[in-house]
């Protein structure tokens, strides 16, 4: 039998012990501030019916969907026999001979088909939030990958304002709970870049306005005018847009200036309304959180995903680490309707877990407990002494402390060497003293400080 050498699919990753306690303590303390907020979990399928998930990105985002070969024999089957491969180049008619199912592209459009399906059994408002691996069939590059997960909370059938309010509470406490200090919560919406097009004229450019100003941090007022340029828009409309994509000020005085600027714009003064709504009620749920208002900010030029919003769009980033952005979100207002259910308004945010990992070990924010698995390890020197352990460490796990014993007989060298590798901060030597006296020797294995305690003291010192 050949050897075959172990490879990871590209665009995959292992993740060690240390690793998934650290993304489990990001997941959790997400986790625990959508259930704060009302938002319960469900979970889809690894795979959707390709119907399902095809037309639903784009024609860029089909070519991405890791299709599921069927099982069985292809050409046992008398329909894909008869695939002339000679006269017919149309790729997308043999995929649909060949493959029925694909992995999931995202966790929107499974939640769509999901309420769907069950909405019967749903109250309305639903609110729910899904933490699971997404499949891209991208080129894998630094911060890119082919199966990664997202970290999402939607509520649909509401078009209150208030949940977009709670979103940027949410954003603000599972970020800070996290450890971080600096970030933005940026928000905009899309009935006020509606009404930007309408005054300058150009409503049919709307697209290729929002493509070029959401650009600004990174080209420039220069660059951006020449995208503008290239995409059909005079230098007459760029005169007219300068003073908005430049606004400056407080989110007060922004609104103000653009009060002013669409005031012809009906579209475009619906947006400022909504706006204030959710800054007035984040002010009536935070009495008093200067933090939380000096993070959010009202940034005209964040575009997200035009073609998808239809109201507030949320991006939020991190000051403290040069980094993209890691969460963003916003209201939809036909969710559904690719599956039929018409008129189901809605709005989500995403959590970029894996970039969220990225700066919390940057800035070593994840605590001592996110990188730490078993709290003691017991000593194993010979027969009587591993006898003797066995109900110590019932005692310990009965009080819900993580503890093993080293599993054979063996040198304390390698014990040592063991309890370093895995970072276990605590040991306990069990030898013909320890157990003759009851007291046990504890040692703190980043001072090396050794103490005899009875049991009980061990246990009230670990907790």
């Amino acid at each position: 039998m050949s050897i075959t050498k172990p490879s990871l699919p590209k665009g995959t990753r292992d993740f060690s012990p240390q690793e998934m306690v650290k993304r489990n303590y990001i997941f959790d303390t997400i986790k625990a501030v959508f259930k704060k907020y009302g938002y319960a979990e469900i979970q889809t399928p690894s795979m959707e019916n390709l119907q399902t998930l095809t037309g639903k990105y784009g024609d860029e985002g089909d070519k991405l969907i890791f299709k599921i070969l069927n099982s069985g024999e292809f050409l046992n089957d008398p329909k894909k026999k008869s695939f002339d491969f000679a006269q017919d180049e149309n790729s997308n008619k043999l995929v649909s001979l060949i493959s029925e199912k694909a992995l999931r592209y995202d966790l929107t459009v499974p939640f769509a088909r999901y309420v769907v399906m069950h909405q019967s059994e749903i109250s309305f408002p639903f609110k729910r939030f899904q933490v699971q691996p997404v499949w891209r069939a991208d080129r894998p590059q630094k911060g890119r990958y082919r199966e990664f997960y997202q970290c999402d909370a939607d509520v649909v059938g509401s078009p209150s304002l208030i949940n977009e309010a709670e979103f940027i509470l949410i954003y603000h406490e599972a970020l800070k709970n996290l450890g971080l200090k600096d970030f933005d919560i940026k928000i905009n919406n899309r009935k006020i870049l509606s009404g930007i097009a309408e005054i300058i004229g150009k409503p049919a450019l709307i697209v290729d306005m929002t493509v070029a100003i959401d650009k600004l941090d990174k080209i420039g007022f220069d660059g951006v005018t020449k995208e503008l340029l290239e995409r059909g828009f005079s230098n007459t409309d760029i005169e007219k847009l300068e003073p908005v994509i430049m606004l400056k000020g407080s989110n007060t005085e922004k609104l103000e200036s653009l009060k002013t600027v669409l005031a012809s714009s009906e579209i475009g003064l619906k947006g400022i309304v909504e706006i204030e709504t959710v800054f007035d009620y984040v002010s009536k749920l935070t009495t008093e959180n200067s933090q939380l208002k000096a993070a959010i900010e009202l940034d005209i030029t964040l575009a997200r995903g035009l073609n998808y919003y239809t109201g507030c769009i949320f991006e939020v980033k991190t000051n403290e680490v040069a980094m993209g952005s890691i969460g963003g979100g916003g209201r939809y207002d036909d969710l559904t309707g690719m599956f039929g259910l018409k008129d189901l308004t809605g709005v989500g945010i995403s959590f970029g877990a894996d970039r969220i990992y990225d700066v919390l070990e940057e800035l070593n924010l994840f605590p001592a407990s996110a990188a730490q698995g078993t709290k003691v390890l017991i000593s194993n020197f010979d027969e009587a002494a591993e006898m003797y352990a066995l109900p110590i460490i019932q005692e310990l796990r009965a009080a819900n402390i993580s503890a093993e014993l080293y599993p054979a007989a063996a040198k304390l060298k390698k014990q040592m060497s063991y309890a370093d590798a895995k970072n276990i901060p605590y040991v306990i030597l069990i030898g013909g003293d320890e157990m003759n006296s009851g007291l046990l020797t504890l040692k703190d294995m980043e001072s090396g400080d050794q103490q005899k305690l009875d049991i009980a003291a061990i246990i009230a010192k670990l907790k």
